[in-house]
């Protein structure tokens, strides 16, 4: 009998986030370690990490982004309009106004980009639109919703994973590819989500849940922290639905 392969350790980011937060926002990663392990272990990135992501998937994935962006900034735009203080409401504007719109501008530049252009314009429709995967519909969906109709603590915790997960894997991915960065394949996606003005934004956004957490009765923690759990899973599907090219036909 062959002697079973060891289980691979967890990315160190999984128990021990690099990105400075308070007590509350560990709590919400503790609480969310199952789906943070998925999100370690997925080929997706582990295939990005060592520049073996066929060029097609890459494409498909930037393409599924972009159009989460638009449903995140919807949801982003409501939770301005639902802020409880003006620096908050600054906070989310600004998110909306000037994070949103520098990866949406790092997208358009690599589709349009001799590397990707024509693949981009293969995966597109006949009328050059992108239609979202189920995955990218059910995701931007949720936010929104969360965002319209529920408590404005719970939708601070729905949108944070995108902010915090996305920055703590960037940096590993940095990590991993060490002196190899400057030939990466894709450099520029990489780079974007380990820029320290990324992650000072990410923290102010954590700051934000943290506010909200100390301030929440014990029920509403909970729907926080489910909120929050729903949200790196639906990470973890959102990457693991583009290695699979997921559309409306399978």
């Amino acid at each position: 009998m062959a002697a079973s392969q060891p289980t691979p350790a967890p990315a160190s980011y999984v128990d021990a986030p690099a990105l400075r937060v308070g007590a509350h926002c560990r709590t919400a990663w503790r609480q969310a370690r199952e789906a943070l392990v998925d999100i370690a272990g997925l080929e997706f990135l582990a295939e990005l990490a060592d520049g073996t992501l066929p060029t097609a998937t890459f494409v498909h994935y930037i393409q599924q982004d972009a159009a989460y962006l638009a449903g995140y900034g919807r949801a982003m735009t409501l939770l301005a309009a639902g802020a409880r203080d003006r620096d908050q409401m600054r906070f989310w504007a600004r998110a909306t106004s000037e994070t949103i719109a520098e990866e949406q501008a790092m997208q358009a530049q690599l589709m349009e980009s001799r590397q990707f252009a024509s693949i981009a314009a293969e995966l597109a429709g006949d009328d050059g639109e992108v239609v979202p995967s189920p995955t990218t519909l059910g995701y931007t969906s949720w936010l929104v919703a969360t965002a319209a109709v529920d408590e404005h603590e719970v939708a601070v915790a729905a949108v944070l994973p995108c902010f915090w997960v996305y920055a703590e894997v960037g940096r590993h991915l940095v990590e991993t590819i060490g002196e190899g960065m400057a030939e990466h394949p894709y450099r520029r996606w990489v780079e974007t989500y380990s820029d320290p003005e990324y992650d000072a934004a990410v923290e102010e956004a954590c700051g934000i849940f943290e506010a909200l957490y100390e301030e929440a009765d014990e029920p509403l923690r909970a729907r926080m922290l489910a909120a929050f759990r729903r949200g790196c899973v639906y990470e973890h599907h959102f990457w693991d639905a583009a290695r699979r090219r997921e559309d409306w036909s399978r």
